[in-house]
């Protein structure tokens, strides 16, 4: 994918570490002039151990209301801020490409009640953003990492010592997902894609992304499917018996993940 991006400008915010850095990466591995923006060190390093260790098992009023602004006011309302500026210009050059990155917790509940309404909202302003853009040839997508072993879950949650039962299945999950760069291969191949348009407005999963464009992480890796019904059943403990006999390759349909976050 060397130089496919040649020519292209992008901007990476949170770029200074995790799924951001890996995104900046590989954009200027295909070529891309890349600008990466990220907060302050110690505020990303505060944020991180209040949203994933201190505050990760608590409910919402058990914690102070400034922990909205924590997850929130910097990450979703910088979102929105900079999808605003990018759009003004892609839309007088009449292309581009945004990507918001979220994750599961914008289907049901993960973590707390501020990251899962975070990232339900981010893949709302995906799918209301990419409806404006449209006639403009700008798209807008919903990128849906895997569990992605960034610098602070290797440092806070994988290499956590003493851990419960719990703590040990999610660091489990962790070890076994993605690097941070898998998501900007995604990105590379999205940006590249003459069809991408048909795309916009949608939420993207990382490994239905690598099965269609063919990706592997840069371990050399799959990213894990967590559509595979096979993967599924592993996680239920009383249907795990039977995960050996379902071939790999029986996936659930992305509507059926939906209806359990019915509102209706």
């Amino acid at each position: 994918m060397a130089g496919v991006l040649l020519g292209r400008v992008c901007i990476v915010t949170g770029a200074s570490r995790g799924i951001g850095k890996g995104i900046a990466l590989q954009l200027g591995e295909a070529g891309a002039t890349v600008y990466i923006t990220g907060r302050n060190m110690d505020t990303l390093q505060t944020a991180a151990k209040e949203s994933i260790i201190s505050d990760h098992e608590k409910k919402f009023w058990e914690m102070p209301p400034s922990f909205w602004d924590v997850v929130n006011n910097v990450g979703l309302r910088g979102h929105y801020i900079c999808s605003v500026y990018a759009a003004r210009m892609m839309v007088e050059a009449k292309q581009g490409l945004i990507v918001i990155v979220s994750s599961l917790g914008g289907l049901r509940y993960t973590f707390n009640v501020a990251y899962g309404v975070g990232k339900a909202a981010c893949d709302r302003m995906a799918a209301d953003c990419a409806w404006e853009l449209r006639k403009h040839g700008v798209s807008y997508v919903s990128l849906w990492p895997g569990a992605v072993r960034t610098e602070t879950v290797t440092n806070l949650v994988i290499n956590q010592e003493n851990k419960s039962k719990a703590q040990q299945r999610v660091a489990d999950m962790f070890t076994a997902g993605e690097t941070p760069e898998m998501s900007g291969k995604c990105i590379v191949a999205l940006a590249t894609d003459k069809d991408l348009m048909k795309k916009s407005g949608k939420v993207l999963m990382s490994c239905d992304l690598a099965a269609q464009y063919g990706i592997k992480d840069v371990d050399g890796r799959a990213p894990v499917d967590y559509r595979s019904l096979k993967f599924l059943l592993q996680r239920l403990p009383s249907l795990s018996w039977l995960s050996p006999f379902i071939p790999g390759f029986i996936r659930i349909p992305k509507w059926v993940l939906t209806l359990s976050s019915s509102k209706f």
